[in-house]
């Protein structure tokens, strides 16, 4: 069935009898793909009877169906002509992890981050609203981006906004399965049937034209609301004026689409919640779905990653993870705390082991921020940990509430730089958004030693602390031996000697420093290499006695503009210096695909950098 299908049209021609094995099909695709490439696959298991339902009761791209978070979209993109597509997935030039106004009419509103579709779908309606237009706005929200700070906004203003819009609660939280029973579906099937509602509506404009009618209305409204109440989770959004539908089993497409159609002719604001199991017909996801969220190729037999590990070598998360389990050995007021990233910046051993040390705020960059700021004026050391592309959200609170206070929060942002997964998650801001913040210590590790001797280092300082590191590891052997004296404070660390030319670089670029090095010393160029590690504090003093001497060359895996770049130049700007060349990411959208791939794209790679390198020299 799936390869007849090349848009919604094509899956309403299916009798609905027969959409459940169109779904056992679309998981074989989706388990397929994913296995070969990486990407999400436990949150798009757990939509495939949902988006089925969706796409078979509504009429997109006319309807417009806006995902939450975009990585759960990978089954809309199949059903919406792009199944041979998928099949590209983060490869350089192909599909799109997340969803892309650019790749297809039917996404109709990008998403990466999470908590952006009900904002956005409130946004659409009005706009539908504003020119008299008749199509539906869908929000679809969930895999835990109902509790981000920007969701619950969206939801307040909805009723001053608009009179006809439609949310989908995806709930794969299994705390409230036991909600799915005979009782609420009943009561779901009530509320959402058209009979029910006409003679509603009818029975209050009866009741208007009695006396003593309104009270009666409102005694009624109170019954129907008490009686919700006791079976249906569902109060908080009619006390926002959103009428509550469900929950409904997430994974019966019959029960679906017969609830769709009866709350698409409501024309008012409802909320449909939607219980669903995220991994759901993939036995390794759905028992261990945090580990099959977002993941590298996998062997689909086993469910284990086709990744090798070498003894005694680890990733950056990993010892961070580590480092930060033997500082709360040791000492009695650290807090760590992650923004639903547990797993993702390796703290599933320390939740574990340290559970009154650990805080997960949810999706909810703003407040894990503020809370750390909250630990830290309580006399707490909080560490608290996220992607660097997720920081983005928390500027305004690392300023206003860490760094104006100059409390001592140690921020440290993983996947750092370029990642497989695009625009939407690239960790190249981060420096030119921090950069210029008061307080705030910039620490840039070239390996996983040096993020060891970091972390205890900036342990020992009463200030905010930023510490940037990629994905991945640098593979070199991870020394449990390192120690903070090992650092010092504010001073770059010269890796070569050089007479012809400097490279500063900066954190992992490091590495890439010292291969180019190694091609120029090829050709008869001796250059010197320095490991930047402080942004801030930056050693100028080391700097200027480079730039006094030789041609300085910088490599930042970051925007150069408001980077190590931006910071060279800042400080040069009035020295005698011999030139200053600078190489990383400029001010443009970087794709999406392998990262070797992208840097090969975009000429970042040592064997371009030193041809850049021998002409910039030869013409100096």
């Amino acid at each position: 069935m799936l390869t007849n299908i090349n848009s919604p049209d094509d899956l309403k021609k299916i009798a609905v009898d027969k959409l459940p094995d169109l779904a056992s099909e679309i998981r074989e695709e989706l388990l397929e793909v994913v296995s070969g490439h990486g990407g999400h696959l436990a949150p798009n298991l757990g939509v495939v009877e949902l988006t089925i339902a969706l796409h078979y009761v509504f009429n997109a791209p006319l309807d417009k169906i806006i995902w939450d978070v975009g990585h759960q979209a990978y089954v809309h993109k199949i059903l919406t002509g792009r199944r041979e597509f998928f099949k590209t997935l983060r490869k350089m030039n192909g599909c799109a992890g997340f969803l892309s106004r650019e790749e297809s009419p039917y996404d109709c509103f990008g998403a990466g981050h999470a908590g952006t579709a009900i904002s956005a779908a409130l946004g659409m309606a009005a706009a539908r609203d504003r020119s008299k237009g008749s199509e539906k706005v869908i929000a679809v929200v969930g895999d835990g981006s109902l509790n981000c700070g920007i969701s619950l906004e969206g939801l307040n203003n909805i009723c001053e906004t608009t009179k006809d819009i439609i949310l989908v609660l995806n709930d794969n939280k299994m705390s409230i399965s036991q909600n799915v029973g005979g009782i609420p579906r009943y009561l779901s099937r009530l509320i959402s049937g058209k009979s029910y509602n006409r003679f509603k509506a009818f029975a209050k404009m009866m009741l208007k034209k009695i006396p003593g009618g309104m009270e009666i209305r409102r005694k009624i409204q109170r019954l129907e609301e008490a009686t919700k109440s006791i079976f249906v989770p569902g109060v908080f959004f009619e006390e926002l004026g959103i009428r509550y539908v469900g929950p409904v089993h997430g994974h019966d497409i019959p029960e679906l689409i017969r609830t769709l159609e009866g709350i698409k002719e409501f024309n008012r604001p409802v909320i449909l919640h939607v219980i669903t199991e995220k991994g759901h017909g993939y036995q390794p996801a759905a028992t261990s779905p945090e580990d099959f969220h977002g993941l590298s190729a996998f062997n689909p037999a086993t469910g284990k990653s086709n990744a090798v590990t070498k003894d005694g070598f680890s990733t950056f998360s990993a010892a961070f993870g580590e480092t930060v389990s033997e500082i709360a050995e040791k000492n009695d007021n650290v807090a760590v705390i992650t923004a639903a990233m547990k797993c993702g910046t390796g703290l599933k051993e320390f939740a574990n082991k340290f559970p009154d040390k650990f805080y997960d705020s949810g999706i909810a960059e703003e407040h894990s921020i503020i809370f750390s700021a909250g630990l830290a004026a309580g006399g707490l050391k909080p560490i608290v940990v996220m992607y660097s592309t997720f920081l983005q959200r928390a500027l305004d609170c690392v300023f206003h509430d860490v760094c104006l206070q100059n409390l001592p929060v140690i921020i440290c942002t993983d996947r750092s730089g370029i990642v497989e997964d695009g625009p939407t998650h690239h960790g190249i801001h981060d420096l030119a958004f921090l950069r210029n913040m008061p307080n705030l210590n910039i620490l840039m590790p070239c390996d996983e030693n040096e993020l060891r001797a970091m972390m205890l280092k900036s342990y020992e300082k009463n200030s905010p602390i930023l510490i940037r590191y990629p994905k991945g590891g640098s593979n070199k052997h991870f020394d449990k031996s390192v120690q903070p004296s090992d650092i010092e404070w504010g001073k770059a660390n010269i890796v070569k000697t050089g007479a012809d030319l400097v490279i500063w670089a900066a954190g992992a670029e490091v590495s890439t420093a010292e291969k180019v090095s190694e091609l120029l010393a090829a050709n008869g160029i001796n250059a010197a290499v320095v490991n930047t590690l402080f942004l801030k504090p930056f050693d100028e003093t080391l700097l200027k006695e480079h730039a006094s001497k030789m041609y300085v060359f910088s490599i930042e895996d970051c925007q150069t503009k408001g980077g190590l770049g931006s910071t060279i130049d800042e400080i040069l700007i009035n020295e005698k210096h011999h030139g200053v060349h600078h190489f990383g990411w400029g001010d443009e959208i970087i794709p999406h695909g392998p990262v070797k791939e992208i840097r090969k794209l975009k000429n970042f790679t040592p064997e371009a950098i030193t041809e850049k390198i021998r002409n910039v020299i030869s013409q100096s």
